[in-house]
């Protein structure tokens, strides 16, 4: 499948090479290869290999939507939500193995057709005989065993594109990505996990988390109930004071996630929330890639953060060093560059009231700056696959909300939750 998808793409390149040579204009590779008939080929490879494949596809869409044209990141976000799922004889066969021959019985009525269906696995709605509503994610067979094949055929197409310098050492984050990928193709953790954040959010009126049933829950299949709601990015038409308080509420999960719990669902796709407008409640789902954050990884973003507020472009700097956001050797070499990224970074966080998600303006100016830092290979740097997966979750959260164009006293949120947090260490402290 990804040699075919290679010669497709190759294909297409040399196809579009041609369109603009006899159009009297000198094309460019990278014009040649982000065009939305190749787009086009790889969202329905990557629709089709399932697993680590697939998501590879949602993360582009999700995290490179800034970066990529608008054509290409509304194409790859088909990934977001499309898959194509089990025929019937193949699910009544995973079921089979996992309930036994007679799992039918268990339920008044079992929707065949999923209600989605993703890269990991796919859902149905079921109903128990006592009328109890049910979601169903059964996980598509093979996948799991498939995880590290994909990784490592991904990091080699990365490899042959000439994408990574061959300095760069991408072993320990490939490790985790398969560590990670396995933990979420584990649906006894997920339904752990999702017991875990049910507890913690049982008294929030802005959220509402599905509760597991245990009984029915196995390695690869797990149950829970059925929550109804609309795709979040419904919110998008709604009133400007809902759709603050939608995004209030998220932004305040995830920095309670990270700096007061310790743990974190590190998977922002759009699919993971639903939207329910008679209770204006966010549902969360999926939590295959909750993970605990160490201490580490918690305090570097405080201390970030803590700088970000103080306006001190000097803190800022090395406390994006400390954390491992930034390499000491890409700060010494770009001093101006990373001072200047600093300082619009600064200027745009730091204004009083809310601040405007719409407003992307300085989103290009940054990211100038930031490849033209990117240009000198010799000073890439990976941050700590830990801090990788944590600022996933707040990338995505920051593309919903700019999504949603919503207006957020962001400074204020992080400011209480910095005082609220040394509070509790403080009393727990000797």
């Amino acid at each position: 499948a990804f040699g075919r998808l290679a010669a497709g793409v190759g294909g297409g390149v040399v196809a579009e090479g041609a369109r603009r040579l006899a159009a009297g204009e000198r094309p460019r590779m990278g014009d040649m290869l982000l065009t939305p008939a190749n787009a086009m080929r790889v969202a329905d490879q990557l629709a089709h290999l399932r697993g680590a494949a697939m998501k590879l596809g949602q993360m582009i869409s999700m995290d490179a939507g800034d970066m990529l044209p608008p054509e290409l990141s509304a194409i790859l976000a088909r990934l977001r939500n499309q898959a194509h799922h089990m025929p019937p004889q193949q699910l009544d066969k995973v079921l089979t193995v996992e309930w036994g021959r007679d799992w039918r019985r268990r339920f008044a009525h079992f929707q065949a057709h999923p209600i989605a269906a993703a890269s990991i696995g796919q859902v149905h709605r079921a109903r128990l005989p006592d009328g109890r509503e049910l979601a169903i994610k059964v996980q598509y067979p093979g996948v799991k065993q498939s995880i590290d094949a994909d990784v490592d055929n991904v990091a080699t197409l990365l490899r042959v594109s000439g994408l990574l310098p061959k300095e760069l050492d991408v072993a320990p984050l490939l490790g985790e990505a398969k560590r990670q990928l396995h933990e979420e193709a584990d649906y006894i953790r997920e339904g752990g996990m999702m017991t875990r954040y049910r507890d913690r959010l049982a008294n929030e009126p802005g959220f509402v988390v599905p509760e597991l049933h245990a009984d029915l829950t196995t390695p690869r299949v797990l149950a829970m109930t059925y929550v109804a709601g609309e795709p979040i990015e419904m919110l998008e038409h709604a009133d400007q004071s809902i759709r603050d308080t939608a995004t209030q509420n998220l932004i305040g999960l995830t920095l309670r996630e990270l700096l007061d719990w310790q743990l974190m669902q590190t998977d922002p796709n759009f699919a993971n929330y639903r939207w329910q407008p008679e209770t204006a409640r966010i549902v969360l789902l999926d939590f295959g890639a909750a993970r605990d954050i160490p201490a580490a990884t918690a305090d570097g973003y405080r201390t970030l953060l803590a700088a970000g507020l103080s306006g001190d472009r000097d803190a800022v700097r090395a406390a994006a060093i400390g954390a491992g956001f930034l390499g000491a050797a890409a700060a010494q070499a770009h001093r101006p560059l990373v001072d200047a990224m600093i300082d619009v970074i600064l200027d745009n966080l730091n204004r009083p009231g809310p601040f405007d998600f719409g407003d992307r303006a300085f989103v290009g100016v940054v990211r100038e700056q930031g490849m033209e830092m990117a240009r000198d290979r010799s000073t890439w740097h990976l941050p700590p696959a830990d801090t990788l997966f944590v600022q996933r979750k707040i990338s995505g959260t920051a593309l919903l909300a700019a999504r949603l164009k919503a207006r957020v006293d962001i400074r204020a949120m992080v400011e209480e939750r910095i005082q609220i947090v040394g509070v509790k260490q403080a009393r727990r402290a000797p």
